[in-house]
């Protein structure tokens, strides 16, 4: 498909009013998606797994304007509240998105979010969000529009929320998501998420993400300006290389299960992904001491046990531990034991991975 595509036929009975609902979740990539090109087009493909917990709902009322706008207009709650920070981050998505919704110009909108973990800090709250945000756009559009197909509607989903935030095209389905252009995945596209529909082996189908809460706070560093340092790296050319060279990798074991070279990938991706960091110009790091020493200890709990856990990193200080189900048990006494010390009052998230977002 090409952007054209998604700019709908004129819609001439517009609703004068309308009341959507969604729940998107969190991904978490394991081939990274680093650095971008305009039109918040990915440099390099990714592929994630779609969490189930760790989720955004958003309610949005629609009400038609007696005359149409230049853009649409909105008002936001956050958890709530008025939240002034998130509005420019909201207008400029409803600006972007105004080509592929030009009915959207026609309303003003009344958004009520809200996160069942914390926002800002490497848990891809931004791509939970923009896919909640986008999927109750495209229901009202689905309103007007009622001969849309299933597959369109989350498609064009998908689509809207890349321009919002680029992962975010990741959390409209599941349990296996790619975005990019790679040519061992048919249908791929750097316009929209995909579901990964090759061979997955069992262990894959039960497995879990139990999330530290190292660091609860907002990133030094957003992961728009990170993405923006990408240009002109050192190092891009072979990052992105990498990563499309780990991710027929990773489509390999996926299928066969071989544990071993799964953790070796996904675990190298991760450091990859902060290794970007620390060596742009400015450089900078997100991770903090904890994080460090929670990577040291699941590498002498590997080593001394053998289960099959490993971690990766989102661009934040927090940990993800990744494991199949089997180990479960283990792992969650292992936290207990050694990990939990590490965590910000204790605290962190038992999450499994998920089918995608779901209607309210």
């Amino acid at each position: 498909m090409n952007e054209q595509e998604f700019i709908p036929a004129d819609l001439k009975n517009l609703a004068s009013s309308g009341r959507t609902s969604w729940r998107a979740p969190s991904n978490i990539a394991l081939v990274k998606y680093w650095g971008k090109y305009p039109g918040q087009l990915p440099a390099n493909p990714s592929l994630s797994f779609t969490l189930s917990s760790s989720a955004t709902t958003t309610n949005v009322d629609f009400k038609k304007h007696k005359t149409a706008q230049k853009s649409p207009s909105f008002d936001l709650l956050f958890e709530g509240k008025p939240n002034k920070a998130f509005e420019p981050k909201i207008k400029l998505f409803l600006d972007r998105i105004l080509p592929y919704v030009p009915w959207s110009k026609h309303y003003h909108l009344n958004i009520s979010t809200s996160n069942s973990f914390p926002h800002s800090s490497g848990i891809a709250s931004s791509a939970s969000g923009m896919a909640a945000l986008s999927l109750c756009i495209m229901e009202f559009e689905n309103t007007m529009n009622p001969e849309m197909s299933e597959e369109m509607f989350f498609r064009k989903a998908s689509f809207l929320s890349r321009l919002g935030s680029g992962s975010a095209c990741r959390s409209i389905q599941g349990p296996l998501v790619s975005w990019g252009m790679h040519s061992q995945l048919s249908g791929s596209s750097d316009l929209y998420g995909s579901e990964f529909t090759g061979p997955v082996h069992d262990i894959f189908n039960d497995f879990r993400d139990t999330i530290l809460l190292v660091h609860k706070g907002a990133k030094t560093v957003s992961s728009t300006a990170g993405h923006a340092l990408m240009e002109g790296h050192p190092f891009a050319t072979q990052r992105f290389a990498q990563a499309n060279k780990n991710l027929s990798s990773l489509i390999e074991v996926l299928a066969n299960g071989n544990m071993d070279l799964f953790i070796q990938l996904v675990e190298g991706e991760a450091l990859t992904l902060h290794a970007m960091m620390m060596s742009s110009t400015p450089s900078y790091l997100l991770m903090k001491p904890n994080t460090v020493a929670i990577i040291e200890k699941i590498w002498e709990f590997r080593k001394k046990t053998g289960v099959a856990l490993c971690f990766t990193l989102d661009a934040g200080a927090n940990v993800h531990l990744l494991y199949p189900g089997e180990s479960a048990e283990k792992v969650l006494q292992f936290i207990k034991n050694e990990l939990v010390v590490y965590c910000e009052k204790g605290q962190y998230i038992c999450d499994v991975i998920g089918p995608g977002a779901e209607k309210l």
